[in-house]
C-alpha cells in the first residue's frame, strides 16, 4: 500500500489522482485530518484514514500495513521538525519500507531560511534507519501565478530577487515526480534535485505576463524589508510575508536555480511552460 500525508492539500490531491491513474484504489491510503473532505475518494475505493502530524498515536495506527509513504512537508513553517519527527517515528513503528519526503532544492546548501527545517528532517530520516528517497522540490510556478491578476491590474511584479533565476515548475509536475518515485522500484537512497526546465528572472516573468496578457507589466525590485511590508499590507501574515521576502533574497543568491533537468527526466516529459501556467491563472 502507498500512503500520502496531507492528501487533501494542493499537492497531495494531485498525487492521489496521479496514483489512481495506474494503481488500484484499494492500494492507496489518503491520510487526512478531516476524512469528510475526501469522501469522494472513499467512494472510489481509496482507503481514507484520519491522521494529524501532531498526533503520534493516530499516525502509528494510520500507517499500519503501509509499504511506501509520501511525507509531504507540513505547511506549518516553524513546527515542521517535531511534526515530521512524529511521522517518521510512526513509519518506523509501522514497518514502512520506503519514505519519500518532499524537501527543498539543494537542502544541504540552500541559502534559503526555509531549508533549515528540511535539512533537519533529512537528518531525522537518516538517523531513523528507514529506507528513504528525497524529492528536493524547487519553487512552484503557482507561488507566483496566484497573484498574477494583481500584477496585471497594477502593472507590476514585486519582489526582492534581483537578477536571481527561478527554475519554475508547476505543482502538477512535482506531483507527477512523486507518483513516479512511489510506483517505481529501487528508489531508496536516491536524492532528486527537482526543478523546471525553464529558468526566469522576475523581470523575465513580468515580461512573460505582459506577453500573455497583452497588458504592460514590469518588475520592481524592492529591499527585503520593504517587500515583506508590502506582502503584509495585502493580507499575508507577518511570518509568511517575511518568509517569502527572505526566499526571494535566497533566489538572488542562486538558491532556486537548477539546470540538471532531473524533474523532466523523472516524469518523462518537459516541465510545464510558465506561459501555460500564466494562461490558466489569467483565465481563472
Amino acid at each position: 500500500m502507498i500512503a500520502i500525508t496531507g492528501a487533501s492539500g494542493q499537492l497531495g490531491r494531485l498525487v492521489v489522482e496521479g496514483l489512481l491513474a495506474s494503481q488500484p484504489a484499494s492500494s492507496i491510503v489518503a491520510l487526512v485530518r478531516d476524512p469528510a473532505k475526501v469522501a469522494a475518494w472513499a467512494a472510489r475505493g481509496v482507503q481514507v484514514r484520519q491522521a494529524d502530524y501532531t498526533q503520534p498515536a493516530a499516525l502509528a495506527q494510520a500507517l499500519k500495513g503501509v509499504d511506501k509513504l509520501l511525507l509531504i512537508s507540513s505547511s506549518e513553517v516553524g513546527q515542521r521538525v517535531p511534526q515530521h519527527r512524529n511521522v517518521i517515528d510512526a513509519a518506523r513503528q509501522a514497518g514502512v519500507k520506503l519514505v519519500a519526503y518532499t524537501s527543498i532544492l539543494r537542502a544541504d546548501s540552500s541559502p534559503l531560511g526555509l531549508a533549515r527545517e528540511h535539512r533537519e528532517t533529512e537528518a531525522l530520516l537518516r538517523a531513523s534507519g528507514l529506507p528513504h528517497v528525497l524529492l528536493r522540490n524547487g519553487w512552484y510556478t503557482e507561488n507566483y501565478t496566484a497573484s498574477v491578476q494583481a500584477a496585471v491590474q497594477h502593472g507590476a511584479v514585486l519582489g526582492s530577487a534581483g537578477a536571481g533565476r527561478f527554475s519554475l515548475a508547476s505543482r502538477a509536475d512535482y506531483a507527477a515526480a512523486a507518483v513516479a518515485v512511489l510506483t517505481q522500484e529501487g528508489q531508496a537512497g536516491k536524492v532528486y534535485e527537482l526543478a523546471g526546465d525553464q529558468a526566469l528572472t522576475l523581470a523575465d516573468y513580468a515580461a512573460e505576463i505582459a506577453r500573455v496578457s497583452g497588458k504592460p507589466v514590469v518588475y520592481k525590485d524592492l529591499p527585503e524589508a520593504e517587500y515583506a511590508k508590502v506582502l503584509e499590507q495585502i493580507g499575508l501574515p507577518a511570518p509568511v510575508a517575511a518568509m517569502l521576502a527572505e526566499s526571494d533574497v535566497g533566489a538572488s543568491k542562486g538558491g532556486l536555480f537548477e539546470d540538471g533537468r532531473a524533474l523532466s527526466r523523472l516524469i518523462g516529459r518537459p516541465t510545464t511552460p510558465v506561459a501555460n501556467s500564466l494562461k490558466a491563472a489569467l483565465q481563472a
